[in-house]
């Protein structure tokens, strides 16, 4: 397709959702099974308002069924879906209109996901989209039975490797996706409705207490040096807000936030998204902290005149200024992480560098430490 958004002054083409062309597929073989000619093209409209003409490939039609398919074009959006044949094959059944998952769909093992347990791990609007595009070719065909979509992709159990399925309890292939139908490249929506979905099954399943991590630096350190069970552990990428909202919303009892230095101290700012297109203030937040512990006007100018913040732990660690520095931006980050939580969760922050391990703890960190501590 040839739709596009700018971003970090970049033109980006968009694509189409797997959700799309499961809809686009169940359109063309109800037509191909109601009318009986094969077609080249089906045309839709997303959710997101955009019309699409696609090719349908791989025809194999009979009386009792027609199977197709759509390749998804994941536009300039990096996806392990991309390039992907999605098939379905329509069938006729006595009444109604149902959708159901085959080869290389995954199937919903946890409560709290969009589709209940046991369901293929179809989404509810590609759903919707498929059973309406299907009652629209009963109806211009005249059609008054009932008919059956099933989706799968036959690369489906090896592309689902290379995604978070398993950990949220899909088991045995992908996920059948999409609310807009449109891919949007580089989408934060995307990064938080994942957030989301495994913030949801973690509250099906009665789970009141997690860790949340920016990324695989946190995870490392939280194993290995801190000896705690990556069990109930979300990754939360530069969404430390939005987590903290989320989580508040399906009722947490508490999150231990543990991350590196280089994304953790905006939080002593108040910044809650921590990509650096968003804001970055690491050395005008350590500077600051320096001064609030007694350091000099020399001091906060190397401080600012560093490029990362292992830079800055370095000259910190040599004019005995790191402790002092990081008790201040510990008060910091817990005064901003109450406040963004408010008073029904309780939540508290792990600051680590490669180099130094811990740097600092909010005064209640330990002991949600000790609830998620492995015992050997």
């Amino acid at each position: 397709m040839e739709e596009y958004v700018y971003k970090d002054h970049r033109k980006l083409r968009l694509g189409y959702t797997t959700g799309t062309c499961a809809a686009a597929a169940a359109k063309a073989a109800a037509g191909m099974l109601l009318g009986g000619e094969a077609v080249e093209w089906v045309e839709l409209v997303t959710p997101k308002g955009i019309p699409l003409k696609l090719p349908v490939e791989h025809i194999n039609m009979s009386q009792e069924s027609v199977t197709c398919a759509v390749k998804k074009d994941a536009g300039d959006d990096y996806d392990v879906t991309d390039g992907a044949y999605v098939y379905v094959t329509v069938s006729k059944i006595a009444q109604g209109f149902e959708t159901d998952g085959g080869e290389g769909i995954g199937r919903v093992t946890r409560p709290g996901l969009d589709q209940p347990v046991g369901s293929a791990a179809i989404n509810s609007t590609p759903r919707r989209m498929m059973v309406e595009l299907m009652m629209e070719e009963a109806d211009n065909y005249g059609y008054e039975g009932g008919l059956k979509a099933v989706v799968s992709v036959p690369e489906g159990v090896a592309m689902a490797k290379r995604t978070l399925n398993e950990k949220l309890g899909i088991m045995g292939g992908i996920s059948i996706l999409g609310t807009s139908g449109i891919v949007e490249p580089m989408s934060e929506a995307a990064l938080v409705d994942t957030i989301r979905a495994e913030l949801s099954m973690y509250h099906a399943q009665g789970q009141k207490d997690l860790i949340i991590t920016p990324g695989n630096y946190g995870e490392g350190f939280l194993t290995d040096k801190l000896n705690l069970d990556l069990e109930h552990t979300v990754k939360c990428s530069n969404f430390i807000g939005e987590t903290i909202d989320m989580a508040c919303g399906f009722g947490m009892s508490s999150l231990l936030l543990i991350g590196h230095l280089g994304k953790l101290v905006k939080l002593g700012s108040g910044i809650m998204n921590t990509h650096s297109r968003q804001a970055d203030g690491r050395m005008e937040t350590l500077a600051s902290c320096v001064l609030l512990a007694g350091g000099d006007a020399d001091l906060s100018r190397r401080i600012l005149n560093c490029n990362t913040t292992d830079d800055a732990v370095e000259v910190l660690w040599v004019t005995a200024f790191l402790q002092p520095a990081m008790e201040q931006l510990m008060r910091r980050i817990d005064s901003a992480l109450k406040s963004r939580a408010g008073e029904d969760m309780d939540i508290e922050a792990v600051v680590f560098s490669n180099r130094y391990g811990v740097l600092g703890k909010t005064p209640g960190a330990e002991e949600l430490i000790m609830l998620h501590r492995k015992w050997l």
